[in-house]
């Protein structure tokens, strides 16, 4: 039995493909969203946070012999205490990755703090992609600017927003990955003087954005993900196959 660390595009191509190839696995996910995508690709479907502790004892009853991370580039916390629990329990732990790329309008930052300095001084219109988790931190970060969010077109969501002080111009609730041209579009409509963004790889849009604030002139502050020293790291699901091979998983 593997255990998919899920949430992103990426966990549901490789849950197809397990299935696919007659492999038997349960996809994690973290959200009640998340077990809605997950279940119209998964037949075992965990959803919850699992501290290690509850990961060590959910392998053990589910009898887990391989664990493939596809969470979200900046779920850190999520691939550290997995990578810990493998090693407790001597278990395989593969890392998928997603590439990245940037063009030459691009600032680098490390973390939302460093994004809010910069971006305070590029620009009174600033357009987050960032979703809606650290959505508190850019809102007191930013309290000179004007923000416009977009986030999941879900209620508690757009709630959420709303409590933050964040009125219906400041909000556009929408699934992506989007395209350049949407993209471009929003960036056009909501008059945006800087668009923040995560390295969140070509599975999560990241280049799209870029190429659109390009287009349009407007600077793109990027804040880096987070590296980590990953046992076994995959890029590319054809790398998969032959991974599982080398592990003796079939």
């Amino acid at each position: 039995m593997i255990f998919v660390l899920g949430g992103t595009s990426d966990s549901l191509l490789i849950s197809d493909w397990l299935t696919e190839t007659k492999r038997p696995f349960i996809l994690s996910v973290a959200t009640d969203y998340g077990e809605t995508l997950a279940k119209q690709h998964a037949e075992k479907v965990f959803c919850g946070r699992l501290a290690k502790e509850a990961m060590l004892a959910k392998w053990q009853l589910e009898q887990i012999k391989l664990v493939i991370d596809a969470t979200h580039p900046f779920a850190t916390i999520v691939s550290e205490t997995a990578m810990e629990a493998c090693k407790e329990a001597g278990i395989p732990y593969i890392r998928f990755e997603r590439t990245s790329e940037q063009t030459d309008n691009t600032y680098l930052v490390d973390d939302i703090n460093e994004a809010c300095k910069v971006a305070a001084k590029l620009g009174q219109r600033i357009f987050l992609t960032t979703g809606s988790k650290n959505l508190p931190e850019f809102v007191a970060g930013l309290k000179q600017q004007h923000i416009i969010a977009r986030i999941l077109p879900v209620s508690d969501v757009i709630r959420s927003a709303e409590e933050l002080g964040l009125v219906a111009d400041q909000i556009i609730g929408m699934k992506g990955p989007f395209t350049k041209e949407a993209n471009r579009t929003q960036l056009e409509m909501t008059q945006a003087d800087v668009l923040i963004t995560k390295e969140s790889g070509k599975q999560g849009g990241f280049q799209e954005k870029l190429t659109a604030a390009a287009e349009l002139n407007i600077p793109v502050i990027v804040i880096r993900r987070k590296k980590l020293n990953y046992p076994i790291e995959i890029n590319h699901l054809t790398e998969l196959p032959e991974i599982l091979t080398q592990l003796e998983v079939y």
